[in-house]
């Protein structure tokens, strides 16, 4: 079973409120199910089945203590559990198979035409942004380019050069020298 996997399974298992009443009070003192049963006002078999989910997910255990087995909280994984749940390495690890690039795609083919041609240059600010790192890959990087050179390449993306070329610099995806200087893709 993978890390997200058993975070999941662990979600699941804590993704009820009375099996967070049940982790509540274990995590005050161990009990019998008959126990639980009465201070959450469930049937023993429905809290039997509340605490098998929360031992499958490794967050309880059980002891036989004369004809009755005393439920008690795994405090140990619980907090590690917590502490993977928030680390940098499990953060990354959730999203590792996710496309990252899907949106600014959706975006581009929204609004190109078949000739490759932006039909409008986005309003809100996500899309102009999806748009302008489509655009700025039309200029190959350490390269520098006249004032005109950018506009003949802008050109072939939206007759408004001059608000995309601004746009791209806006966005920190294009620098420029002042004064109508070279331009360049920044990295």
């Amino acid at each position: 079973m993978s890390d997200n996997e058993a975070l999941v399974g662990i979600f699941k298992a804590l993704a009820d409120a009375n099996r967070l009443k049940i982790i509540g009070l274990l995590a005050q003192q161990p009990y019998s199910v008959e126990e639980l049963a009465a201070l959450v006002d469930l049937k023993p078999p429905t809290v039997s089945h509340h605490l098998a989910r929360l031992a499958q997910a490794g967050l309880v255990s059980a002891r036989a203590e004369g004809y009755y087995n005393v439920y008690m909280l795994n405090r140990e994984a619980l907090e590690t559990t917590t502490r993977s749940i928030f680390s940098a390495e499990q953060m990354t690890a959730a999203v590792q198979d996710v496309d990252l690039d899907a949106y600014d795609r959706k975006v581009v083919g929204d609004y190109l035409r078949p000739d490759g041609r932006l039909k409008t240059i986005p309003a809100q600010r996500k899309k102009l942004e999806a748009i302008l790192r489509y655009v700025v890959k039309a200029f190959e990087a350490g390269k520098r380019y006249s004032e005109a050179e950018v506009n003949e390449t802008l050109c072939r993306f939206h007759e408004d050069v001059a608000s995309l070329r601004r746009e791209l610099v806006g966005a920190k995806l294009m620098q420029r020298e002042g004064g109508g200087g070279a331009y360049w893709r920044t990295e």
